[in-house]
């Protein structure tokens, strides 16, 4: 496997000073374009495998995703669920994410209802795995973070117990594994 990767080396050293020196003339000369494609035509390259990469068994755990190349302006989605009901998408706030980033206020989140200590989950979308994460709340209509209450943090999953009964704003805010950045998003639960 060495030697390939040597032979590789030198085609391309040898392709790209073919290259270069048809930028720096007058233009590609016919003798320079042969070499380019007689070079590329000798290189040796490994043969595709038709074996699978790999394989999932019926039951078996999914391990996150990764994105290493984010194509969006803005992270993914994040849900919240307590165990037999339905995710309800968060309110996006502060985010760095694909070179960019935005500031926001604490916000008051989407709406919820859930029992007081139902267990929360949070899932990120589009497999985008979380390093780790804290979740805090102020009484429902707080307009910042002053007096926050600790909930729940720590590597993944995201899942943290509600809170006693009353309104809340609960912000949840990750880090996303691969140096993907970070966004903090937030849900109003009315705990009963």
């Amino acid at each position: 496997m060495p030697r390939l990767s040597v032979r590789l080396s030198s085609v391309t050293i040898l392709c790209l000073a073919q290259i270069t020196t048809a930028c720096t003339t007058a233009g590609p000369t016919p003798s320079a374009l042969g070499s380019i494609a007689s070079a590329a035509r000798s290189a040796t390259f490994p043969a595709a495998s038709r074996t699978p990469v790999a394989s999932r068994t019926p039951g078996a755990s999914r391990t996150p995703v990764v994105s290493t190349s984010p194509s969006s302006a803005e992270p993914p989605a994040a849900t919240l669920a307590v165990e037999g009901g339905d995710p309800v998408a968060g309110q996006l706030g502060s985010f760095t994410w694909n070179e960019g980033g935005s500031d926001s206020p604490w916000l008051p989140g989407t709406p919820v209802d859930v029992g007081a200590g139902e267990v929360l989950t949070v899932t990120i979308a589009d497999g985008v795995a979380v390093d780790d994460w804290s979740a805090r709340r102020v009484p429902a209509g707080t307009t910042d973070g002053v007096g926050a209450v600790r909930l729940g943090g720590g590597p993944a999953p995201v899942t943290f117990d509600a809170p006693a009964p009353g309104s809340w704003s609960v912000q949840v805010l990750v880090r996303f594994a691969g140096g993907l950045g970070s966004a903090a998003y937030y849900w109003q639960l009315t705990v009963r």
